[in-house]
């Protein structure tokens, strides 16, 4: 299933029942006062966030969402029944921006729920309308009408190790070997245009979609990898070997993180030298892990083609995750 990170969407409450004019019949008495209900309200309609990326893929086919309306009043004082509200199930780190007022809400926690709209009023009955001066009133009102909006819903993933670096330094391949995520893999630029997820001993890994110089000015995919990448837990920075100055291409990541959100700069970060199999000389990959550990002390190799490399990383992924979790 294809990841879907943006959706327009159409929402509307319900329209409240209308109230009713009705009398009581009574014995011997062809009007007995009047006893018409008032309207049921309008179901109100909530975004509720929950543990599943994939959700707007879900509803490409669904563009719009409507909450039940209230029941008309009925005869004898009966109240019309309330409308069913409506709970839009929407991947946590959704932000939801209202298209008209541009007002914006953000779910953050699993189980979240928040009012979009409101559902009208159910209208008044003839009864509510009696009193001491109008002791047979005809009156009767209509139900107020459900709010509706046009909603953009924009998802900021929320993974716990993120894995970003230049396109083509090995992001799709190396969480397919970890989480057998499936991503498409090219040796073109931006093979990968939406991120790929796949679960890693329980927590959750995200290739993003590589940058280039300029990113947070917009070029390349830009603005759309750098809103993913503010709220993962660990950055895992791959440079590939293969990149004739490593260091200059690590650095130049680091100065769209920081001009992006300085935020991004001070997140846990590891970087991994990928593509050693590309590399026959092993001295060369020292000098570039010394230069490497003067920015962090947290350098690693890996080729996906070395089982026990892999396996290696694994543990430090793990250990790394877990004791950030742990004091998030």
């Amino acid at each position: 299933m294809a990841f879907i990170d943006e959706l327009k969407i159409y929402a509307k409450a319900g329209t409240g029942g209308g109230g009713v004019v009705r009398w009581r019949h009574e014995k011997g008495k062809e009007f007995g006062g009047p006893s018409g209900g008032n309207g049921g309200h309008g179901g109100n309609v909530y975004a509720v966030a929950v543990r599943d990326v994939h959700l707007l893929s879900k509803y490409n086919a669904q563009k719009k969402f409507l909450a039940e309306n209230g029941e008309d009043g009925g005869k004898d004082s009966l109240h019309g029944a309330d409308g069913k509200d409506l709970d839009i199930a929407l991947p946590v780190g959704s932000i939801i921006t209202d298209l008209k007022t541009e007002k914006k809400i953000s779910l953050q926690k699993d189980g979240e729920r928040v009012l979009l709209l409101k559902g009208g009023a159910g209208g008044r009955g003839n009864e509510s309308f009696k009193s001491s001066i109008n002791q047979s009133p005809q009156d009767a009102t209509p139900g107020g009408e459900g709010a509706g909006a046009e909603f953009f819903i924009e998802v900021e993933l929320i993974a716990d190790i993120g894995l970003i670096g230049f396109p083509n330094a090995g992001k799709t391949s190396l969480l397919n070997v970890l989480t057998r995520a499936g991503g498409k893999v090219g040796a073109y630029p931006f093979t990968t245009l939406e991120p790929n997820l796949g679960e890693f001993q329980g927590y959750i890994i995200s290739d993003i979609p590589g940058l280039v110089e300029g990113a947070s000015g917009g070029k390349g995919l830009g603005h759309k990898f750098l809103r993913h990448v503010r709220r993962t837990k660990i950055l895992v920075h791959l440079v590939s070997l293969e990149n004739d100055n490593p260091v200059e291409a690590y650095e130049t990541v680091r100065r769209e993180l920081a001009r992006y959100d300085p935020v991004l700069s001070e997140k846990k970060e590891i970087i991994l030298l990928t593509k050693t199999d590309t590399i026959t000389d092993p001295a060369s990959i020292k000098r570039v892990v010394e230069e490497m550990k003067k920015k962090t002390e947290s350098v690693y190799t890996v080729s996906i083609y070395d089982d026990e490399a892999i396996k290696a990383l694994q543990s430090t992924l793990l250990e790394e995750v877990r004791e950030v979790s742990m004091h998030a």
